[in-house]
């Protein structure tokens, strides 16, 4: 902790002082939300004489299915008095969630509503499409006749019909398969839930699918997304349902849809719970939620409700985030225990790539101008080697961070004709601004190396020589956006699985758009558990998450880790075709003691589901030396027989270097090979201590703080700082032994603080290791 504070106060300039949520002394301070959780149910009528107990309190969504409880709005004094009551077991602040997608090639982009409406203004040209004129009534649910038709090109067309996406994953092959009841696998009688920005039910590749839904935003039944600035479930729901034009995963499924993120693409945890508690009502099959927050914790509200809906029959399916690449990203109701976590994988694309000297670098496009010949090389140069038309004309240059903005370097470059730039060191959001801001103006074509590519393509620059750009088709990466786990203190793997999220084409307001993100991954699984669902209205959704994960391909088996890819990219043909089920798909063993040799054991249930007797065999994971294993001999099962095995895990030696093995056990099922993921972890991993903090000063002397401690922490404080000097203002808080989980505490001063604005430093500290967070407060005047 001395450490950090010595950084703190010598070099204040070297951290980010953005507020990741600001607070404003002339705001009113007071106004808060809470989710409740009741000891026991209590009637609407009695959850209302309650909330009337406390004046400044506003009784706002009461939950009858996910949980006994309700939320408010009103004081926090309020809100703290209420938690007293013996009637509450416990209070939950509001969070906000978020989408899980991106537009173009930026993978993340605080301009994406902007760019989103640029370019449905832009799309009537390039999707050759109309807006209609038609107006509806809260209820009406459209019909053929309501709709005009938005032509389009032959090209798209054909794209439309066949989205290479959901052929990818075998869709295509089981279309001709037929339920218990002869008919076709579409989805038919199968009610799809979707949270999120509403969808345009107008859109003539949805209006035959909707059924009904509600606004949980404006606190109406019309979830229309028309004219309200966003397009993400449109476009959720098209990869799931569309039915027109477009053909998605489950042309034929109902769907029932509930607007919990308003304009701005965001949503509180009241909004989200209050929608899957009518989902529950209005009895859905499935639910897909492409949202989230990014905190990684299973304990928080919206992963406890997705946890209730399973219970009652729903599979629910979630979006894993879009925080990656790094590790302990994926947030909740990602983190739900029992919800199918989603990660974003690539279907077949082509990617450019520079080749130079015999190494090939991928490139990602910032912009493209003209045409490129594919088939000659150009001279390549550094910035620094910059000499002028006559030397640098038609060639390719390398721009690194530094000096000149990003947008006066390409300006020049391109006033000197060369053919392209290749810039590197640059983050996502620098590379957003140029693209949102420059790339209209400056007529040529740009492309962004990794920083680390960067450096081993300058070292190979000293011997000069051409380079060439070129296509390469890959299929089958891991999305760098695409956010992992595991889970802290569960040690779930999540995500459990991988759909195509990169380049996704489908419906959105008015036409058809083409975006990135988790949020497209996880709709394509929705769909695939709906087609499951039709052809075994009686399987559970624990047994349709197992199949869906029993049958997935790995990504590079060795490239990614368990908690990276799950159990692999979904495979629809191969889970309609499967003889034998795993359950769960996933297998923890949770975390060890000191003890050598110790042994620690998982179930594991084995369903023989073909109407042949198969033989199962299991083998030992390679390469980890210092773990034993103990499996069961092989065995058969008889059609229709099932058995459950424990499975277990020993180590020979405690290391205290190693937090986790992980891999993947294989099991040997007639002519099927099954790959089960496993984690089991040793010491206290490197997950961060600390993932969530925000804090506001009131005027009556007390400071008010929100944070998540995933693990919680051994040690914990809290501190003022000066942001200019980085000088230490105040110790607010030093604590030991705090529990896990999200806390919200208030804490009186003892002596006054100067008004002005300051900057929190919360540091968490546990098994050896320290985290911060940072948050700007500002401390009002005193009335």
């Amino acid at each position: 902790m001395k450490k950090i504070i010595s950084i703190l106060i010598l070099f204040p300039f070297l951290f980010n002082l953005s507020p990741s949520i600001s607070t404003s002394a002339t705001e009113d301070r007071t106004v808060s939300s809470a989710i409740v959780l009741l000891r026991n149910p209590l009637s609407k009528k009695e959850i209302g004489q309650l909330v009337q107990t406390y004046r400044q309190l506003e009784l706002d969504f009461v939950y009858e299915t996910i949980f006994p409880g309700f939320s408010v709005k009103g004081s926090k004094r309020a809100i703290d008095q209420l938690k007293k009551d013996g009637r509450v077991l416990h209070t939950f602040p509001s969070t906000t969630h978020q989408l899980q997608f991106a537009i173009g090639d930026e993978r993340t982009s605080p301009y994406w509503k902007e760019a989103a409406l640029d370019l449905l203004q832009d799309g009537r040209k390039f999707f050759e499409s109309q807006l209609p004129n038609d107006s509806f009534s809260d209820n009406h649910v459209p019909n053929s006749t309501d709709r005009k038709t938005i032509p389009i090109s032959s090209q798209l067309y054909n794209l439309l019909q066949k989205p290479m996406s959901i052929s990818f994953i075998g869709t295509d092959s089981i279309r001709n398969m037929t339920d218990e009841k002869g008919e076709r696998l579409t989805g038919k009688g199968i009610k799809v839930g979707i949270i999120d920005t509403g969808i345009d039910y107008t859109h003539p590749d949805l209006f035959r699918n909707y059924e009904k839904g509600y606004d949980f935003v404006d606190r109406d039944e019309d979830p229309l997304e028309k004219d309200v600035g966003t397009i993400h479930g449109t476009h959720v729901a098209g990869i799931i349902a569309a039915n027109g034009k477009m053909v998605g995963m489950a042309p034929d499924a109902r769907l029932y849809v509930y607007r919990a993120l308003g304009a701005d693409g965001r949503g509180t945890t009241e909004q989200i719970l209050a929608a899957i508690d009518q989902a529950i009502k209005d009895g859905v099959d499935i639910l897909n939620l492409s949202l989230g927050i990014q905190i990684n914790g299973p304990d928080l509200p919206t992963s406890i409700a997705i946890d209730a809906a399973v219970k009652r029959g729903i599979v629910a399916v979630v979006s894993s985030g879009n925080a990656g690449p790094h590790l302990w990203t994926v947030g909740s109701p990602g983190t739900s225990q029992k919800a199918i976590s989603v990660g974003a994988s690539t279907p077949p694309l082509k990617i450019p790539y520079l080749e130079y000297r015999g190494s090939y670098f991928p490139l990602k496009t910032i912009q493209s101008f003209g045409r490129w010949d594919f088939f000659r090389s150009y001279p390549l140069r550094h910035e620094n080697d910059y000499k002028g038309p006559e030397t640098n004309g038609d060639a390719l240059v390398l721009v690194e961070k530094g000096g000149d903005l990003l947008s006066e370097k390409i300006k020049m470059l391109a006033d000197e004709g060369v053919k392209g730039a290749i810039v590197t060191g640059y983050s996502e959001e620098e590379l957003g601004t140029y693209v949102n801001d420059f790339q209209s103006s400056i007529p040529i074509s740009v492309y962004a190396l990794s920083e680390e590519d960067g450096h081993i393509l300058k070292d190979l620059m000293k011997r000069k020589t051409f380079a060439r750009l070129l296509w390469k088709r890959e299929e089958d990466v891991l999305a760098p956006f695409s956010s992992r786990g595991p889970v802290p203190s569960t040690w779930n793997i999540k995500p459990d699985l991988l759909a195509p999220g990169v380049s996704i084409t489908s419906t959105v307001p008015g036409g058809y758009l083409t975006l990135h993100g988790t949020s497209m991954a996880a709709p394509h699984v929705t769909g695939a558990c709906a087609l499951l669902k039709q052809k075994h209205p009686d399987w559970s959704p624990e047994k349709i998450k197992a199949v869906l994960m029993n049958t997935s391909t790995l990504l590079q088996e060795n490239r990614y880790k368990t908690f990276e890819q799950g159990a692999g990219r979904i495979r629809v043909d191969e889970a309609f075709r499967t003889e034998t089920i795993v359950e769960p798909g996933a297998i923890v063993f949770g975390k060890a003691t000191e003890n050598t040799f110790e042994k620690t054991s998982a179930s594991v249930t084995v369903e023989n589901i073909s109407e042949q007797p198969i033989r199962y065999t299991f083998h030992y994971p390679n390469g980890e030396d210092n773990v034993l294993w103990d499996f069961p001999p092989p065995f058969y099962l008889k059609p229709g027989e099932k058995k459950t095995i424990d499975l277990s895990v020993r180590l020979k030696t405690f290391s205290k270097t190693k937090e986790m093995e992980e891999g993947y056990i294989e099991m040997n099922a007639g002519k099927q090979t099954f790959r089960i993921p496993y984690l089991y972890v040793i010491n206290e991993p490197n997950y961060p201590r600390i993932m969530f903090f925000t804090v506001e000063g009131n005027k009556r002397g007390t400071i008010r703080y929100e944070m998540y401690l995933p693990g919680g922490a051994e040690q914990l404080w809290i501190i003022l700082l000066d942001p200019l000097t980085g000088g230490v203002i105040r110790y607010i808080k030093e604590e030991k032994g705090v529990h896990k989980g999200l806390s919200v505490k208030e804490i009186e001063l003892k002596e006054a603080i100067p008004p002005g604005t300051y900057l929190a430093i919360a540091i968490a500290k546990k098994s050896g290791r320290e985290d911060y967070l940072q948050q700007w407060v500002d401390i009002p005047m005193e009335e």
